[in-house]
């Protein structure tokens, strides 16, 4: 790609891009699978042969399945959902058939490690928890609870399993949700920064999101690696956490010409913190 006058990106070495007057070409590596795109069918044309002529390569058209991402193309934009997974998930819990509730997880509740018998195989919770993990890449509003039934996969319980299978319930009435990337976005970005505690463990958890034109492109729920003496430090972790990510796809908007000149506002609600 290097000699095909390609630019290896500084901020995704997986991804390279080619700009010039006739228009853009982006590639997205992934092992041994090419994802290529853009608005020179010129250079597009000539690259697969080149590809082909390289190596042993099939074209398998316009992308409609990736790394169990479902790619619907619309006329007003790309949807994206993961309805294969889900199924699978489904069947592997044996819950066909059941019916779907509206919320993945109770309210008011916290769970402990230690709360209810051990499970005397912990593999179908383990595989589950793994499979909400990739979930959430579509479905970033189970990310919450998947963090939460994520923090007991060394000795998962009864009850944590219970959990589990409320969160497969819930997916069961959004099989075919996901997320919408609409034509012609403007390339503002927006985010948001929050923070939460733990009573049991002290160590709060870190959540932010990434809009890029009103469309969700990033988010993160993960436990803070220690403990902090005050509110205003936890938040401040958090929007430092935040703003590491703002500066990345900042970057990279940047390094293809698509940036804006304005600030990326980052939204938060500790005055202390700000």
């Amino acid at each position: 790609l290097l000699n095909f006058s390609f630019t290896q990106s500084q901020y995704d070495y997986s991804f390279f891009f080619h700009k010039s007057p006739t228009g853009i070409v982006l590639i997205l590596v992934y092992v041994d699978d090419l994802i290529i795109t853009g608005t020179d069918n010129g250079l597009i044309t000539k690259l697969q042969a080149v590809l082909h002529a390289t190596f042993c390569m099939k074209d398998l058209g316009q992308l409609t399945y990736l790394l169990g991402l479902e790619v619907h193309h619309r006329s007003n934009g790309i949807y994206l959902n993961q309805h294969k997974d889900i199924q699978d998930l489904i069947t592997l819990v044996g819950l066909e058939g059941t019916t779907s509730i509206n919320t993945p997880m109770e309210v008011n509740v916290k769970y402990r490690k230690d709360e209810g018998d051990l499970l005397a195989d912990p593999t179908i919770y383990r595989r589950s928890v793994g499979s909400f993990i990739y979930l959430t890449t579509t479905q970033p509003d189970i990310s919450y609870v998947v963090h939460q039934v994520n923090q007991f996969m060394s000795s998962p319980r009864h009850l944590h399993f219970v959990v589990v299978r409320r969160i497969i319930c819930y997916l069961i009435g959004s099989l075919t949700r996901g997320l919408f990337f609409p034509r012609g976005s403007p390339l503002q970005l927006l985010a948001y920064s929050d923070a939460a505690r733990c009573l049991y463990t002290r160590r709060s958890t870190t959540g932010w999101c990434m809009f890029l034109g009103g469309v969700f492109i990033s988010w993160k729920c993960k436990k803070q690696d220690r403990v902090s003496k005050s509110s205003t430090e936890v938040e401040y972790r958090s929007m430092s956490s935040s703003c590491s990510k703002i500066v990345w796809l900042r970057s990279l908007l940047e390094e293809l010409e698509f940036s804006r000149p304005d600030s990326t506002p980052l939204h938060a609600n500790n005055t202390s913190t700000i």
